[in-house]
């Protein structure tokens, strides 16, 4: 913000000099305009002085006629090279008068029209947060600043959740389902909130949102979690497990909520056997869709490229949303190299390698670190997100 402050204060300055600068010239012809009406006062004074001596017959004609040219030749050398002094109709008020408000007027513009509530917010988040509450406090202007943005949205209504605020969280998960239409991932966590904010009721609307976001993505993991939750609430165990089991298999093996996930199951495991009933197997669930890709760098490139410059192998929907369903991040130096694109290495939850049947194989080299832009690229052809060959990937080509 300093440094917007700074180029504002510069740019005002630049604009000032246009309009002082005529005032400061103005007042210089003014000071050339008196000096020279002093050196004609004084030339008349001299002529008239010598008209009087040749009355009193001190001068001769001749004398007389000498002195009157000396006065004249005196009188051009002090007016030599003084401008005639411009008119102008505005006078010296109106000048200033808009050297005042121009600066106000724009402020007021800027300040008004502007986004220095935005500027301001880019500088505060290129800051790590010192609290939960910053943080908090830092989405919500962002919100307030860009109401018409799911993402921020979103990321404010997580928050919420995490800070036991449902009923706020709902409001949010609503309104980025109605901006950014209605996804899996956004109906799932709106049906969440819903369900806290109503004290672990069940409704007719929360049961709506969840087979809508099952039906979209039968993956979908916030209303599987859900189900399986209100299945347990209700001691209908078997259903929670089969819920709860479905969960589980989607996740990566490394996620961190498995371990509470398979404790849950445990609980519901050991209430159905209290009960008297058997716990039955579950449903198959797909497995993940995983990709191999070897990724080589091509040899005419070896002195143009720099071992740190970052490279992102990913896969993108042929026919889809052009954002990338997976994203791995190497660099230079490691390749060639094999990675793996999965489910679990999805940008957004509700797009993901399994959703889309074909899709198209990247890798970029970008000295920036931006996966979106760099200096060069390989293009693989359609492939099935179902393949278990390995691609390969050469990244040769300009990136245009």
């Amino acid at each position: 913000m300093t440094d917007l402050w700074l180029g504002a204060g510069l740019m005002l300055l630049v604009a000032l000099s246009f309009l002082l600068i005529p005032l400061l010239r103005g007042r210089r012809g003014q000071l050339e305009e008196d000096r020279t009406a002093l050196n004609v006062a004084l030339y008349q004074e001299r002529v008239a002085e010598l008209s009087a001596q040749q009355d009193e017959g001190v001068l001769s004609a001749a004398q007389l006629h000498s002195g009157q040219a000396e006065a004249a030749r005196e009188l051009l050398n002090d007016t030599e090279g003084v401008m005639p002094a411009g008119t102008t109709r505005l006078g010296k008020a109106v000048p200033l008068l808009a050297a005042l408000l121009v600066p106000v007027l724009a402020l007021g513009l800027y300040l008004h029209y502007g986004a220095s509530d935005q500027v301001e917010l880019t500088e505060e988040f290129s800051q790590p947060p010192r609290s939960m509450e910053e943080m908090t406090t830092r989405l919500e202007r962002a919100v307030a600043a860009q109401p018409d943005s799911p993402q921020g949205l979103y990321f404010l209504g997580r928050t919420y959740m995490n800070q036991n605020r449902p009923a706020d969280a709902a409001r949010l998960f609503e309104l980025a389902a109605k901006l950014a239409g209605r996804q899996p991932e956004l109906l799932g966590q709106w049906a969440q909130a819903l369900y806290f904010a109503g004290n672990k009721q069940w409704s007719t609307q929360i049961q709506g949102l969840v087979d809508e976001a099952l039906q979209a993505d039968p993956r979908e993991a916030t209303s599987l979690g859900l189900l399986g939750i209100a299945a347990f609430e209700g001691q209908r165990w078997q259903q929670a497990i089969d819920y709860w089991q479905r969960l589980l298999a989607l996740l990566p093996a490394d996620d961190a909520s498995r371990a509470a996930l398979a404790g849950g199951i445990d609980k519901a495991r050991a209430s159905l056997l209290a009960a008297g009933g058997q716990p039955t197997a579950a449903a198959p669930v797909a497995p993940q869709a995983t990709l191999k890709v070897r990724v080589r760098l091509g040899a005419a490139l070896a002195g143009k490229v720099q071992p740190g410059d970052s490279v992102f192998v990913f896969a993108r929907a042929v026919s889809g949303p052009p954002m990338p369903l997976a994203v791995k991040r190497l660099t230079v130096a490691q390749l060639p190299q094999e990675v793996v694109l999965s489910d679990s290495d999805a940008m957004m939850p509700n797009l993901k390698l399994s959703n889309f049947p074909e899709v198209q194989l990247m890798a970029r080299v970008s000295r920036a670190g931006q996966p979106t832009q760099g200096e060069w690229v390989a293009r693989g052809q359609a492939v099935s997100s179902r393949s278990d060959a390995v691609q390969s990937l050469t990244i040769d080509s300009p990136d245009q």
